[in-house]
């Protein structure tokens, strides 16, 4: 290697931006790649520049964080040493010549203009994408997800609808519902199918984290104020209207996740924000040959992938939040600066955020054991209902495929329905497939994380428009 190593980091959320600030401050120089316009990721959202909010802090905690992060970025982007490529979205990553690696992104409006950017290592800081599981009545027009009504909030300042409920599970829910709630909104409810006895039973696990706590008790203490009717161990079996949302019928699940006989109920509401937890995002990894670990990329105690010269950092290497995303940013891009330069890492100089990492690892290991979808929701998907959005496969077709015609795994299924085949490759539904058969739900082992023109493709390998 000569001259000054170079490393490219994609995503410039919590990991990412801990990770470029690392490596760029130990001598390093960093090409930030993010899709958004500004950095910052979902949790760090910036309102739209264009739309000049005189009071962003309104709608963020942990505004100094962001901050101190924002300010370090612009230090180095001033300085040199870190060059930032908003709006670009990544849709592969290979070994290129001589041992480099190129990373290859699409810009430009109609993101149709091909650019590679080539680095001596890659952290993936890709994050992750929303769950949600399919019920009657999903695909109505005022049904969100709960990270897009959170975004729509965050970013574009409007809400997504006067009257809302927000269910599913997970801790998400609880900053939309109150961050909608303080916006203006009138959160009817939030319903959540988690059993609040389950975190009892994993005290001792969650107590060893009183900052999460403390966070847990503002947020009610925020659905209080804002009058958020909140009930537990529900769940939507159903959404109405006919051109649009009109209400959506909740109910209570009994310690099996059935929903217990004769409590079903109806709520107005012309919004259901709706989420089930979050999945890593780990198409790039797979490209470049990563082991995973179940759906996360599989890394060691440096954040190293098992390919040469690839870290990961982040929800990639499984869901824990911004905090743990952070520390194990910053622990990868002290190590890639101390390798890049050819030198052993001294884990001594990252302790506390290891330690901070061995913390929430376990606190969300423990929570994502609560939180999971409860586990009747399948039986509660009629045949009619369609279950792959981009294909418009219904559950009826995807359990035929297994009952009638004898698919035993997801691209059995995949190859025989269509489910899957769509613009989102199967990002949104295949874990409703999964649920809904029985298959366990696989990587997709995407050969590109995003569609690309076919002039772009048609340029490589040549070094169309290397941006080094």
């Amino acid at each position: 290697m000569t001259g000054q190593p170079r490393l490219a980091v994609v995503g410039a959320g919590p990991a990412g931006l801990a990770g470029a600030l690392a490596a760029a401050a130990r001598g390093v120089h960093v090409t930030l790649i993010d899709a958004a316009d500004q950095a910052g990721g979902q949790f760090f959202r910036q309102p739209a520049t264009a739309l000049r909010a005189r009071r962003p802090q309104a709608l963020h905690h942990q505004w100094r964080a962001w901050q101190r992060l924002r300010d370090g970025l612009e230090r180095h982007v001033t300085e040199g040493r870190t060059e930032h490529l908003a709006g670009h979205h990544v849709w592969c990553a290979e070994r290129g010549s001589a041992g480099s690696l190129m990373v290859h992104a699409l810009r430009g409006a109609a993101q149709d203009e091909g650019v590679a950017v080539r680095a001596d290592a890659v952290l993936l800081a890709t994050g992750g994408y929303e769950q949600v599981l399919p019920f009657p009545g999903w695909t109505l027009p005022g049904v969100v997800t709960a990270g897009g009504a959170q975004a729509m909030l965050k970013g574009g300042l409007v809400l997504p609808g006067r009257t809302v409920v927000v269910a599913g599970t997970g801790p998400l829910l609880l900053p939309v519902a109150t961050g909608l709630a303080a916006a203006g909104a009138r959160v009817a409810a939030l319903v959540e199918s988690a059993d609040p006895r389950e975190l009892l039973r994993r005290a001792p696990v969650l107590a060893s984290q009183p900052g999460k706590l403390a966070e847990g008790a503002w947020y009610a203490g925020l659905l209080l104020r804002h009058r958020v009717r909140t009930l537990a161990r529900h769940t939507v079996v159903e959404a109405h209207g006919t051109d649009r949302l009109e209400g959506v019928t909740v109910a209570a699940l009994d310690r099996g996740g059935r929903v217990r006989p004769g409590t079903a109920r109806r709520i107005d509401c012309d919004t259901l924000a709706v989420g089930h937890g979050m999945l890593p995002h780990t198409d790039l990894a797979e490209t470049l040959g990563c082991t995973l670990a179940g759906m996360a990329v599989r890394v060691d105690g440096e954040q190293r992938t098992d390919v040469p010269g690839v870290w990961a950092a982040g929800e990639s290497t499984g869901i824990g939040g911004a905090a743990l995303a952070l520390a194990e940013g910053h622990i990868a891009g002290r190590s890639i600066a101390a390798r890049l330069h050819g030198t052993e890492p001294d884990p001594r100089g990252w302790a506390p955020a290891a330690r901070t990492r061995a913390r929430l690892r376990t606190f969300f290991a423990a929570a994502d054991s609560v939180y999971a979808p409860p586990a009747g929701w399948a039986d509660r998907v009629g045949d009619d209902t369609v279950v792959c959005r981009c294909e418009e496969v219904t559950a009826g077709e995807i359990r035929g495929a297994v009952g009638s015609l004898g698919a035993g795994d997801l691209r059995t299924v995949k190859l025989l329905t269509r489910a899957g085949m769509g613009w989102c490759q199967g990002r949104v539904c295949a874990p409703a497939v999964a649920g809904l058969t029985g298959c366990p739900l696989n990587p997709g082992r995407r050969p590109f994380a995003r569609p690309v023109p076919l002039g772009v493709l048609a340029a490589l390998p040549v070094d169309h428009g290397e941006k080094d």
